[in-house]
């Protein structure tokens, strides 16, 4: 016996899409599985670590605890929807680049989506705010000083833009 699908819309880093899912979906799995957006990574799938952070209607929310059909009209953005608009390395994931802040990556998504929300509403952070603002997300590499660093000069990269 088949398992009931559930015809659920997602707007994913502007692109809407409608997927048939069972009830229990992660939205993670979604994204990587139905979608084939693969820079959503599972890292604890209990909540704790952060590497599978994306953006809810704007708000950072782990994406291993929620089911995709739950999200049925929800605007989504990956790793990969935090681009510049030419599809070049958005300020995040420049700042990133910039200061070694990616180290194994495998975490990386899931910082670069939690601070691209977070500096919507703190553009001047000082280093500490930075370091209170990826409290959430876990880098078993332990290099939190390049995380940090690429969470102030993003910010200076925000500001530069035009």
């Amino acid at each position: 016996m088949s398992e009931p699908l559930h015809e659920t819309r997602l707007v994913v880093n502007g692109v809407p899409h409608t997927v048939q899912v069972p009830a229990r979906r992660l939205l993670a799995d979604c994204l990587r599985h139905d979608l084939g957006l693969t820079g959503t990574h599972l890292g604890c799938e209990h909540g704790v670590c952060g590497a599978c952070t994306v953006l809810v209607d704007g708000q950072p929310m782990r994406s291993c605890l929620l089911f995709a059909a739950g999200m049925d009209g929800a605007e989504i953005t990956t790793v990969e929807g935090c681009r510049a608009p030419d599809g070049g390395l958005g300020p995040v994931q420049q700042a990133f680049r910039d200061c070694h802040g990616l180290q194994c990556g495998f975490c990386t998504p899931g910082f670069v989506t939690t601070i691209t929300a977070w500096l919507r509403e703190h553009p001047d952070p000082t280093e500490a705010q930075a370091r209170e603002a990826i409290g959430g997300n876990l880098c078993r590499c332990t290099g939190y000083q390049n995380i940090v660093a690429s969470v102030l000069r993003a910010a200076e990269l925000l500001k530069e833009a035009p």
